[in-house]
């Protein structure tokens, strides 16, 4: 959509913030097939416009699921307007500043974010299944063992087949190894709670020192050891094995929880799936949708 037209709708959903002069300029984000534009108006006062592909089901729910978590208090950026005939949202501006943009900052100023990261995750993770069950069929599939698979043979098709060029024989033999299908039962089989799906350093916009969460829409039933591998584990950022284990730890005395060994155990197995998952999207990103940033 043209920035012309686009500019013409915010006038028209929002003619109390378009009084004036309106700029309008694009906001590069990842490997996302939406499109992010920031609309500035008068110095200070400005808002984020979402541009998203209809055909994709999970970006219809984005503005169900904002709603539901503010209405349980879990800081995400708040919905002006939404346009689900063309696909537009306006949605607050919560700044530029991202966890990841912290990642060159001491520990003391890093550590308080990352914590103030895991209080929001956290009470995501404690909401029960009668307060979430509302969004049934306004969201993507939960994870079972068929999505665990599934992350596991993108993996080594987009990973191992496309960037290493490894044939498909070896592929489908290294797939079919069993202990992968255990370990895909053994993930399936326990407890869910709600999760973010994608709660990564870039995915966390820091506003006044306090962690937001943004790119929420694969929100589903999963497991809360797959939120905290994605962010103790994330390969834009660099933790050591000391700052690891003391936000590990922050967690589970944040949710009053002791079983550490077993929940340990479960931890390093996401860590194990969500590596592979995030590994087959940059072989697919790069080389099959051309995103070359994803090969560096």
């Amino acid at each position: 959509m043209k920035t012309e037209l686009l500019l013409r709708q915010t006038r028209r959903r929002l003619p109390g913030f378009s009084e004036g002069e309106i700029e309008i300029a694009p906001i590069e984000k990842g490997g996302s097939d939406r499109r992010f534009y920031r609309v500035s108006c008068a110095p200070g006062e400005s808002l984020i416009l979402v541009k998203y592909n209809l055909e994709r089901v999970e970006n219809r729910h984005y503005v169900r699921i904002a709603e539901f978590l503010t209405e349980h208090g879990i800081a995400v950026p708040k919905i002006y307007f939404h346009d689900p005939e063309e696909g537009l949202i306006w949605i607050e501006d919560l700044g530029e500043s991202d966890l990841f943009s912290f990642r060159e900052d001491t520990w003391l100023v890093r550590g308080a974010l990352y914590r103030s990261a895991l209080d929001e995750i956290a009470r995501l993770h404690e909401l029960p299944q009668s307060e979430w069950s509302e969004l049934d069929g306004e969201m993507p599939p939960e994870f079972n063992a068929a999505l665990y698979r599934w992350e596991q043979n993108y993996f080594f098709e987009n990973c191992l087949g496309r960037i290493f060029g490894v044939d498909e024989g070896t592929q489908r033999e290294l797939a079919s190894l069993p202990a992968l299908r255990e370990i895909a039962d053994r993930l399936a089989g326990l407890p869910r709670v709600l999760v973010h799906r994608d709660f990564q350093s870039q995915n966390i916009i820091v506003r006044a020192g306090h962690a937001h969460l943004i790119d929420f829409q694969g929100m589903r039933p999963g497991l809360a050891e797959y939120d905290l591998a994605s962010l103790l584990f994330d390969p834009y950022v660099r933790l050591s094995p000391v700052e690891r284990e003391g936000l590990w730890s922050y967690y589970r005395q944040r949710r009053g929880l002791r079983s550490a060994t077993e929940m340990q155990e479960t931890l390093r197995l996401c860590a194990m799936q969500r590596l592979m998952q995030a590994l087959g999207a940059y072989g697919f990103l790069g080389l099959v949708q051309g995103n070359r940033q994803f090969l560096a």
